[in-house]
C-alpha cells in the first residue's frame, strides 16, 4: 500500500480526538520553546563572557615575541632589542580578512603615588586611538578621557586607593629598561571602570610614547599587538591568516587566539556548548513521557479498530506504522506551534534583555565578567538541537503504543476482552 495512504490515516486520527491531540502538541510546544530560550540563555551568557573577556582589554588574537610569557619581562619586546617596523606589523595584520582592528601595547610595573598613598599597578602603554578598536576601556571611563602625552588613566578602584580624581596629579616610578628607575608627575586624564576587578584595580593606562619615555624604550619596541576580529568564536581560523602575515613582516613572533591565551575561558565556553543537548534531553525526557501516556489512552480506546484492521489482513508492521506515524506528525506540528511562539520570544528578549542586578551582582571569572541581563544570542544550533529532540521525542512517544497495538490480539478485540 502506499505510504500516503498511512501518513492520511495517521493525520486522521489526530484530528478524531482534537482536545487531546491539542493538549499533547502543547506540551511538545511548550518543550520546544522552553529549550530554545534555556540554549539561546546559555549561548548569550557564554557570548558576553567571551565578549567581556577578550573585548575588555586581551582582544581576541595577541601577538607576542616567542619569549615573552610567562616571564613578561620588559626587554622581551617585538623584534628583539632592536625592535621593528611597528606600522609594517599593524597594516600587514589589519589587512587580513575578519580582523576590525589592531592596537600596539606597551607594558611595564610601578607605583602610583598620590598624597599618602601609594599603589603597585600595571602600566599598560596605548595608542588611544587604535585602542578603541579592540578594547573597552574607553568606553568603561565613568570619568574624563583616554590619556595623551603626560597623562594617565586610572582604574576607578586604583583611583579610589589613592585619592586621585580626574585633573589630580600622581607620581609614578618605574623600572626602564636600561636599568634605571624612571619617575614623573602626570595628571590623571580619566577614570575608567570595566567591571573586572583585575583591571579596574591594578591598570593605569598611560600613551605609548609616554610609557615608552618613561621606561627608556625606544619606540619600535613593543611587548604586544592586541586584535579584534568579527567573529569571536572564529578566532583560530583569524588567527592563522595573522601568524602569517606577521611571520613575513618579522620572525620570532607568536600569534595566539583567545582560546590559547585563556584557556579557562574556553573549557567554560566550550562546555556550556556541550550541554545543549543535554538541556534539550532533559526537557523532551520529560515530555516524552506525558507524550506517551496520552498516545497509550488512544491506542487503548483504538483496540476494537485496530483488531478489524487485522483482522482484514492488515500486518502488524502496517498498524504500528500508523501510531509512529502519527508521533511524527505531532511533532511536525508542535514544531510549527513552537517556532511561532519561540521566534517573537527570541527577538523580544534579544532586544529588551531583562535587568536582574536588583537580584544578582556582575560576576567575574578568569579575567571576565558576566552582567545580571537576561539576554539570548541568535543561534542556529539551539533551534536545530531543540527541532531534532522535538521530533526524537514524538517518535520514541510513539514506540510504545506502537508496539501495544501490534500486539492487540484480533480476536480479543473484536469480542470487546
Amino acid at each position: 500500500m502506499n505510504h500516503r495512504i498511512w501518513w492520511r490515516i495517521a493525520w486522521r486520527n489526530l484530528g478524531r480526538n482534537r482536545r487531546r491531540t491539542a493538549l499533547t502538541a502543547s506540551a511538545l510546544t511548550f518543550g520546544f520553546v522552553a529549550s530554545v530560550l534555556m540554549i539561546g540563555y546559555m549561548d548569550g551568557m557564554m557570548e558576553e563572557l567571551v565578549s567581556n573577556g577578550t573585548r575588555v582589554a586581551t582582544g581576541q588574537v595577541q601577538i607576542h615575541a616567542e619569549d615573552y610569557d610567562p616571564e613578561r619581562s620588559i626587554h622581551r619586546t617585538l623584534g628583539g632589542r632592536e625592535g621593528l617596523d611597528v606600522r609594517a606589523l599593524l597594516a600587514a595584520v589589519e589587512g587580513q580578512d575578519g580582523v576590525v582592528g589592531a592596537a600596539p601595547r606597551l607594558y611595564g610595573g610601578g607605583l602610583v603615588s598620590s598624597g599618602d598613598e601609594t599603589v603597585g599597578g600595571i602600566l599598560m602603554g596605548v595608542d588611544p586611538g587604535r585602542e578603541a578598536q579592540v578594547s573597552r576601556f574607553e568606553i568603561s571611563l565613568v570619568a574624563g578621557r583616554m590619556p595623551g602625552p603626560d597623562e594617565i588613566a586610572l582604574g576607578d578602584a586604583m583611583a579610589e586607593t589613592v585619592g586621585a580624581q580626574v585633573g589630580d596629579e600622581v607620581v609614578l616610578v618605574a623600572p626602564a629598561a636600561d636599568g634605571s628607575t624612571g619617575n614623573d608627575l602626570f595628571a590623571v586624564s580619566g577614570i575608567f571602570s570595566v567591571g573586572v576587578g583585575a583591571f579596574d584595580d591594578s591598570y593605569a593606562l598611560l600613551e605609548l610614547g609616554t610609557l615608552a619615555e618613561l621606561m627608556a624604550m625606544d619606540p619600535g619596541r613593543i611587548h604586544e599587538v592586541a586584535v579584534s576580529v568579527e567573529r569571536v568564536r572564529e578566532s583560530e581560523a583569524a588567527a592563522d591568516r595573522i601568524r602569517e602575515a606577521a611571520a613575513a613582516v618579522a620572525p620570532g613572533l607568536r600569534t595566539e587566539p583567545w582560546s590559547v591565551l585563556q584557556p579557562q575561558l574556553f573549557f567554560i565556553v566550550t562546555y556550556a556548548d556541550s550541554m545543549n543537548w543535554v538541556v534539550a534531553a532533559f526537557i523532551f525526557g520529560m515530555a516524552a513521557f506525558g507524550v506517551a501516556n496520552a498516545m497509550l489512552l488512544a491506542t487503548f480506546e483504538r483496540r476494537r479498530e485496530f483488531g478489524v484492521a487485522r483482522a482484514l489482513g492488515t500486518s502488524g508492521l502496517s498498524v504500528g506504522r500508523i501510531v509512529v506515524f502519527e508521533g511524527i506528525l505531532l511533532g511536525l506540528l508542535s514544531l510549527g506551534a513552537g517556532l511561532v511562539l519561540a521566534v517573537p520570544l527570541m527577538i523580544y528578549i534579544y532586544e529588551n534583555p531583562i535587568d536582574l542586578s536588583r537580584f544578582v551582582d556582575t560576576w567575574s571569572f578568569g579575567g571576565s565578567a558576566v552582567r545580571p541581563m537576561l539576554t539570548v544570542e541568535y543561534s542556529v544550533v539551539g533551534p536545530l538541537v531543540s527541532a531534532i529532540a522535538l521530533v526524537i521525542t514524538g517518535i520514541v512517544a510513539a514506540l510504545l503504543p506502537a508496539w501495544r497495538a501490534v500486539r492487540v490480539p484480533p480476536a480479543d478485540s473484536l469480542a470487546n476482552r
